[in-house]
């Protein structure tokens, strides 16, 4: 599973980070997890708003900062 989290180095950011790391964690969810900081990025891959979180592709959460829970339900339903 690829997880990419895009934002520019904001706390909300870095906090989406830490919880994408979280949950996959707390799930036992291998995932190569990486952070793109690059705003030309984040348009070429149809991102608006961050904090934003992809996973395999998919835009799954675009501007907010989600939580563990949120996020070992999103990770939980895709697996």
């Amino acid at each position: 599973m690829e997880i990419k989290v895009l934002g520019p180095g904001c706390a909300r950011c870095q906090a989406t980070e830490k919880n994408v790391i979280d949950a996959c964690a707390q799930l036992n969810l291998a995932a190569d997890i990486s952070h793109i900081f690059d705003v030309k990025e984040f348009v070429k891959l149809g991102i608006i708003m961050t904090p934003a979180v992809i996973i395999d592709g998919k835009i799954v959460v675009s501007g907010k900062a989600p939580t563990v829970e949120e996020l070992k339900k999103i990770l939980s339903d895709i697996k």
